[in-house]
């Protein structure tokens, strides 16, 4: 069973629907009983860094979490910010701490002195693929994918770094470490390419 977490932000049903599309047996949930039997947790989002731990935090999930996911290595598939609040900490609208189970912090966009583009990030983009991994099995040379955000997930650990993306700069688009994959896009909104990455997700062994 694959739990998408429902912490009160962002598309959950879509992304439940995507899931089932490729096959998955889904339950959406806040219960910490449910992130305890499940096989495989998701967890998507759309809105500020600081909202989301705090409504993690106010369901009590945050100590689930990272016992099912970073004690007991279930797969987990962060989407936008659930791939942002990985970080440490998060600079979106104040100084926020994150999960923490990448060293590093969510920044907004910064052009430095280049001309400025459009924040939010919306619409597609190509991504370059920059760590192989079996997530990205069957992808073929076409690598668009859909983004929806302001800020991005900037880390330490290099060899953390799936797939990056041009945007004015050069952001972090995916990350991989160990039982942990997580992705800046969409993958539910990113057609046949974004339910591949599900395909491959539901039968990733780490």
């Amino acid at each position: 069973m694959v739990v998408v977490v429902d912490y009160g932000m962002g598309n959950i049903r879509s992304v439940s629907k995507a899931f089932e599309a490729c096959g998955a047996e889904v339950k959406v949930s806040s219960d910490p009983k449910d992130l305890e039997a499940a096989e495989r947790i998701v967890l998507p989002g759309v809105g500020a860094f600081g909202d989301c731990m705090d409504n993690l935090q106010n369901v009590r999930l945050l100590e689930v979490l990272r016992e099912e996911v970073v004690t007991k290595k279930k797969p987990y598939f962060g989407i936008c910010l659930g791939m942002q609040i990985l970080a440490k900490t998060g600079e979106e609208k104040g100084h926020h701490h994150g999960l923490g189970w990448l060293p590093g912090r969510t920044i907004g966009f910064s052009f430095n002195g280049s001309a400025p583009l459009k924040v939010p990030h919306i619409g597609w983009n190509n991504i370059e693929i920059v760590r192989d991994s079996p997530l990205w099995k069957g992808l073929g040379s076409k690598l668009d994918f859909y983004f929806v955000h302001s800020f991005h997930l900037v880390t330490e650990e290099a060899s953390a770094v799936a797939a990056t993306c041009e945007y004015g700069i050069c952001f972090n688009a995916a990350v991989q470490k160990d039982n942990i994959f997580a992705t800046q896009f969409h993958p539910e909104k990113s057609q046949e390419c974004g339910l591949k990455i599900i395909r491959n997700f539901m039968v990733w062994k780490p």
